[in-house]
């Protein structure tokens, strides 16, 4: 029998999956666990551009936080934050704003866990464990009552989160819930994988996924625009991740899978 490793909290079972430590593993990062591997592996066996498009994702999300950054935004909240890794929206903000504020919400044990460790030394950042499809139990949360101040716009991210969402739990209606609250000027960045363009390989990632924590949900281009509905887009609009503000910096403009986008609240 294995040691277990000194970041996993007790009580996490580690032969259940979770998207969280997944996409870690498809990003090439360490807190993952043999099932999620496993998972992992079955992913890239059916969409063998796995890893690009975790990359091309993440990759988005930076250029998001930029982008949030010159429209004078520093304070965001960053649903379904998952396991930090190099480049998450605090290094990327920070480096540029030192004084921006960063509030993480995830529910997996493990994110959370690896998050408190990552941040305990930084004052400017937190991690809430909480699940983002419940907004009324995320914005009275403590450390996002602190953290945020509600009279000036937040960059709210939502990246990567909704395809692990069902139509069962509203997601167009969550995105509403946390639309209202957020203050005039605030800015959403959006992003979610879809079987659009590639739907064979993308349906044998839904099956790879089926018997995880966290199946997915893939949306057409038609379904990711409406979860903007009450925002006003920014050009480009939603487009694959690539296609956003690539000035930024693209590794790979060819990369398909994802649709993004960032809107405004009027």
């Amino acid at each position: 029998m294995t040691d277990r490793p000194s970041w996993v909290p007790a009580d996490v079972d580690e032969g259940l999956p979770s998207a969280a430590r997944v996409y870690d593993f498809l990003l090439g990062g360490g807190h993952n666990f043999a099932s999620d591997r496993m998972v992992g592996q079955k992913v890239l066996e059916v969409q063998p551009n796995g890893r690009q498009i975790a990359g091309s994702n993440r990759a988005f999300l930076r250029r998001a936080v930029r982008y949030m950054l010159e429209q004078g935004i520093t304070q965001f909240l960053d649903l379904g934050s998952g396991i930090p890794t190099v480049g998450n929206v605090h290094e990327v903000a920070q480096k540029l704003h030192p004084d921006a504020r960063v509030v993480y919400v995830d529910y997996d044990e493990v994110a959370v866990s690896h998050s408190e460790l990552m941040l305990g030394a930084n004052d400017n950042a937190v991690i809430v464990n909480a699940d983002l499809c419940q907004p009324e139990e995320v914005l009275k949360a403590k450390a996002v009552r602190e953290m945020i101040d509600w009279t000036q716009p937040v960059g709210l991210l939502m990246v990567a989160v909704f395809h692990f969402v069902s139509d069962e739990r509203d997601p167009r209606g969550v995105v509403a819930r946390y639309r209202d609250a957020l203050p005039s000027g605030s800015l959403l960045a959006l992003s979610h994988l879809t079987a659009d363009q590639m739907p064979d390989e993308m349906a044998g990632v839904v099956e790879a996924m089926r018997n995880s924590r966290d199946p997915m949900f893939f949306r057409s281009f038609d379904e990711v625009s409406a979860l903007f509905d009450g925002f006003d887009l920014v050009e480009p609009g939603v487009v694959s991740a690539p296609l956003w503000h690539p000035q930024y910096g693209v590794q790979d403009p060819t990369v398909e899978g994802v649709y993004v986008g960032v809107a405004r609240k009027p």
